[in-house]
Protein backbone atom coordinates (compact mmCIF):
# COMPACT_ATOMS: atom_id res chain seq x y z
CA UNK A 1 0.00 0.00 0.00
CA UNK A 2 1.28 3.71 -1.15
CA UNK A 3 2.40 5.58 2.13
CA UNK A 4 1.29 9.30 2.09
CA UNK A 5 3.04 11.46 3.70
CA UNK A 6 2.35 15.32 3.87
CA UNK A 7 5.13 17.88 3.77
CA UNK A 8 4.64 21.15 5.63
CA UNK A 9 7.42 23.65 4.75
CA UNK A 10 6.99 27.28 3.04
CA UNK A 11 10.28 26.91 1.25
CA UNK A 12 10.01 25.24 -2.02
CA UNK A 13 13.60 23.91 -2.22
CA UNK A 14 12.77 21.87 0.74
CA UNK A 15 9.49 20.35 -0.13
CA UNK A 16 11.08 19.48 -3.48
CA UNK A 17 14.26 17.75 -1.42
CA UNK A 18 11.95 15.84 0.69
CA UNK A 19 10.59 14.64 -2.19
CA UNK A 20 13.70 13.41 -3.59
CA UNK A 21 15.29 11.51 -0.65
CA UNK A 22 11.87 10.24 0.20
CA UNK A 23 10.96 8.80 -3.33
CA UNK A 24 14.09 6.46 -4.05
CA UNK A 25 13.24 4.37 -0.69
CA UNK A 26 9.15 4.77 -0.89
CA UNK A 27 8.78 4.37 -4.43
CA UNK A 28 4.96 4.19 -4.12
CA UNK A 29 4.71 7.09 -1.79
CA UNK A 30 2.23 10.32 -2.22
CA UNK A 31 2.83 13.55 -0.91
CA UNK A 32 0.66 16.00 0.04
CA UNK A 33 2.02 19.41 0.79
CA UNK A 34 1.40 22.67 2.85
CA UNK A 35 2.49 25.99 3.26
CA UNK A 36 0.59 27.39 6.75
CA UNK A 37 -1.04 26.72 9.64
CA UNK A 38 -4.27 26.48 7.73
CA UNK A 39 -3.25 24.61 4.74
CA UNK A 40 -1.72 21.72 7.02
CA UNK A 41 -5.12 21.40 8.51
CA UNK A 42 -7.52 21.50 5.39
CA UNK A 43 -4.88 18.69 3.89
CA UNK A 44 -5.69 16.65 7.38
CA UNK A 45 -9.33 17.07 6.42
CA UNK A 46 -8.99 15.99 2.90
CA UNK A 47 -6.86 13.00 3.59
CA UNK A 48 -5.43 10.51 5.58
CA UNK A 49 -1.57 10.14 6.05
CA UNK A 50 1.16 8.31 7.25
CA UNK A 51 3.02 11.25 8.68
CA UNK A 52 3.84 14.99 9.09
CA UNK A 53 6.91 16.01 8.26
CA UNK A 54 6.80 19.07 9.98
CA UNK A 55 8.52 22.60 9.49
CA UNK A 56 8.96 24.62 12.71
CA UNK A 57 9.69 27.86 10.93
CA UNK A 58 6.07 28.33 9.53
CA UNK A 59 4.48 31.94 9.26
CA UNK A 60 1.99 33.49 11.33
CA UNK A 61 1.11 29.98 13.61
CA UNK A 62 4.81 28.01 13.83
CA UNK A 63 5.08 24.21 13.90
CA UNK A 64 4.89 23.99 17.86
CA UNK A 65 1.49 25.95 17.41
CA UNK A 66 0.55 23.07 14.80
CA UNK A 67 1.75 20.65 16.67
CA UNK A 68 -0.41 21.46 19.59
CA UNK A 69 -3.32 21.85 17.56
CA UNK A 70 -3.39 18.53 16.55
CA UNK A 71 -2.93 16.65 19.53
CA UNK A 72 -5.31 19.02 21.03
CA UNK A 73 -7.80 17.89 18.69
CA UNK A 74 -6.62 13.92 19.07
CA UNK A 75 -5.67 13.64 15.63
CA UNK A 76 -3.86 9.89 15.81
CA UNK A 77 -1.11 11.21 13.06
CA UNK A 78 2.40 10.81 13.86
CA UNK A 79 4.78 13.93 13.43
CA UNK A 80 8.62 14.47 12.12
CA UNK A 81 9.09 17.74 13.33
CA UNK A 82 11.97 19.84 10.63
CA UNK A 83 14.31 23.08 11.96
CA UNK A 84 17.50 24.27 11.39
CA UNK A 85 17.61 25.25 14.79
CA UNK A 86 19.50 23.96 17.57
CA UNK A 87 18.31 20.23 17.90
CA UNK A 88 18.97 20.07 21.85
CA UNK A 89 16.65 22.95 22.86
CA UNK A 90 13.99 22.35 19.72
CA UNK A 91 13.47 18.75 20.12
CA UNK A 92 12.71 18.68 23.76
CA UNK A 93 10.30 21.11 23.34
CA UNK A 94 8.50 19.23 20.25
CA UNK A 95 8.98 15.71 22.50
CA UNK A 96 6.93 17.30 25.10
CA UNK A 97 4.32 18.45 22.80
CA UNK A 98 3.94 15.04 21.59
CA UNK A 99 5.76 15.05 18.47
CA UNK A 100 7.15 11.71 16.96
CA UNK A 101 10.66 12.45 16.03
CA UNK A 102 12.90 15.53 15.49
CA UNK A 103 15.03 16.04 12.49
CA UNK A 104 17.90 18.63 11.78
CA UNK A 105 17.02 20.20 8.01
CA UNK A 106 21.36 19.76 7.90
CA UNK A 107 21.37 15.56 8.60
CA UNK A 108 18.14 15.48 5.98
CA UNK A 109 20.07 13.94 3.66
CA UNK A 110 21.44 11.28 5.40
CA UNK A 111 18.49 10.64 8.44
CA UNK A 112 15.34 11.32 6.85
CA UNK A 113 14.68 8.06 5.50
CA UNK A 114 15.87 6.25 8.69
CA UNK A 115 13.71 8.96 10.92
CA UNK A 116 10.53 8.32 8.34
CA UNK A 117 10.84 4.40 8.48
CA UNK A 118 11.10 4.49 12.67
CA UNK A 119 8.23 6.52 12.94
CA UNK A 120 5.78 4.43 10.35
CA UNK A 121 7.04 1.50 12.63
CA UNK A 122 4.94 3.41 15.49
CA UNK A 123 8.23 4.44 17.20
CA UNK A 124 10.06 7.49 17.87
CA UNK A 125 12.88 9.30 16.11
CA UNK A 126 15.57 11.00 17.81
CA UNK A 127 19.62 11.18 16.47
CA UNK A 128 21.46 9.33 18.70
CA UNK A 129 23.42 12.73 19.52
CA UNK A 130 19.95 13.69 21.16
CA UNK A 131 19.03 10.90 22.69
CA UNK A 132 20.98 10.75 25.94
CA UNK A 133 20.67 14.26 26.64
CA UNK A 134 16.76 14.52 25.95
CA UNK A 135 16.46 10.95 28.25
CA UNK A 136 18.22 12.72 30.79
CA UNK A 137 16.13 16.47 30.28
CA UNK A 138 12.96 15.24 29.18
CA UNK A 139 11.50 14.84 32.58
CA UNK A 140 14.04 16.89 34.85
CA UNK A 141 12.06 20.53 35.64
CA UNK A 142 15.11 21.24 38.12
CA UNK A 143 17.80 23.86 37.17
CA UNK A 144 16.54 24.94 34.53
CA UNK A 145 18.44 27.61 32.34
CA UNK A 146 17.29 31.12 31.61
CA UNK A 147 15.89 30.52 27.73
CA UNK A 148 14.40 27.01 29.27
CA UNK A 149 11.81 29.28 31.19
CA UNK A 150 10.72 30.87 27.68
CA UNK A 151 7.34 29.68 26.55
CA UNK A 152 7.33 28.21 22.85
CA UNK A 153 6.61 32.01 21.00
CA UNK A 154 8.85 33.81 23.37
CA UNK A 155 11.82 31.10 22.44
CA UNK A 156 11.27 31.70 18.78
CA UNK A 157 11.25 35.26 19.33
CA UNK A 158 14.70 35.23 21.54
CA UNK A 159 16.27 33.09 18.18
CA UNK A 160 14.54 35.78 15.62
CA UNK A 161 16.13 38.77 17.89
CA UNK A 162 19.63 36.76 18.52
CA UNK A 163 19.95 36.20 14.39
CA UNK A 164 19.62 40.30 14.21
CA UNK A 165 16.02 40.53 13.37
CA UNK A 166 14.20 43.98 14.25
CA UNK A 167 10.87 43.58 16.04
CA UNK A 168 8.98 44.54 12.97
CA UNK A 169 10.74 42.52 11.41
CA UNK A 170 10.28 39.57 13.86
CA UNK A 171 6.71 40.82 13.48
CA UNK A 172 6.12 40.31 9.73
CA UNK A 173 7.92 36.98 9.74
CA UNK A 174 5.36 35.88 12.34
CA UNK A 175 2.50 37.68 11.05
CA UNK A 176 1.93 38.82 14.74
CA UNK A 177 1.75 43.16 15.58
CA UNK A 178 4.77 45.38 16.33
CA UNK A 179 3.15 45.43 19.96
CA UNK A 180 3.19 41.92 20.58
CA UNK A 181 6.61 41.42 19.52
CA UNK A 182 7.80 44.04 22.17
CA UNK A 183 5.80 42.40 24.70
CA UNK A 184 7.59 39.45 24.22
CA UNK A 185 10.65 40.96 24.04
CA UNK A 186 10.18 42.30 27.65
CA UNK A 187 8.90 38.95 28.43
CA UNK A 188 11.90 37.69 27.44
CA UNK A 189 14.07 40.29 29.00
CA UNK A 190 12.59 39.94 32.35
CA UNK A 191 12.45 36.07 32.51
CA UNK A 192 16.42 35.88 31.74
CA UNK A 193 17.10 38.77 33.59
CA UNK A 194 18.95 40.58 31.05
CA UNK A 195 18.98 44.12 29.87
CA UNK A 196 19.16 44.25 26.06
CA UNK A 197 19.31 42.54 22.88
CA UNK A 198 22.74 42.77 22.97
CA UNK A 199 22.77 40.67 25.61
CA UNK A 200 20.13 37.94 24.87
CA UNK A 201 22.27 37.18 21.02
CA UNK A 202 25.56 37.08 23.33
CA UNK A 203 23.39 34.20 25.64
CA UNK A 204 22.57 32.58 22.50
CA UNK A 205 25.79 32.82 20.29
CA UNK A 206 27.40 31.07 24.02
CA UNK A 207 24.07 28.52 24.47
CA UNK A 208 24.67 27.52 20.47
CA UNK A 209 20.73 27.89 19.77
CA UNK A 210 21.80 30.19 16.75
Amino acid sequence: MAKKILIADDHSAVRIGVKQICATEFPFVQFGEAVNYAEVFQRLKEDDWDIVILDIDLPGRNGLDILTQIKAEKLRIPVLMFSFHSEEQIAIRAMKLGASGYLSKDAADLELVKAIDQIMQGKKYISQSLSEKLLSLLDDNSNKEPHELLSDREYQTLLLIASGKTVSEIAGILCLSTPTISTYRARILEKMKMKNNAALTTYAITKKLV
